[in-house]
């Protein structure tokens, strides 16, 4: 069981890095997390909360964490630049 200072984390923190660089976590898209996931998970808290925010979408769970989440606006996907 996660204690609920994880699970904010969670709801609110943001990728430091990559395509959704500044993208909280759990507005990553799961096709995202999942290619992550088979190029393996950073070894760190980070990867710790990609793994467990994929598990949240997999289950359909991610109703949870919208109360936990701070009023900052959702991002968008990224655009390829044409």
């Amino acid at each position: 069981m996660f204690d609920q200072q994880y699970l904010i984390k969670v709801a609110n923190n943001t990728m430091p890095f990559g395509k959704y660089k500044g993208c909280v976590l759990m507005d990553i898209p799961e096709e995202y997390l999942l290619w992550f996931q088979r190029k393996g998970f950073p070894d760190n808290e980070l990867g710790r909360l990609l793994a467990l925010i994929l598990e949240i979408k997999i289950q359909g769970a991610e109703f949870v964490l919208e109360p936990l989440r701070n009023s900052a606006k959702k991002y968008p996907s990224p655009t390829k630049a044409e």
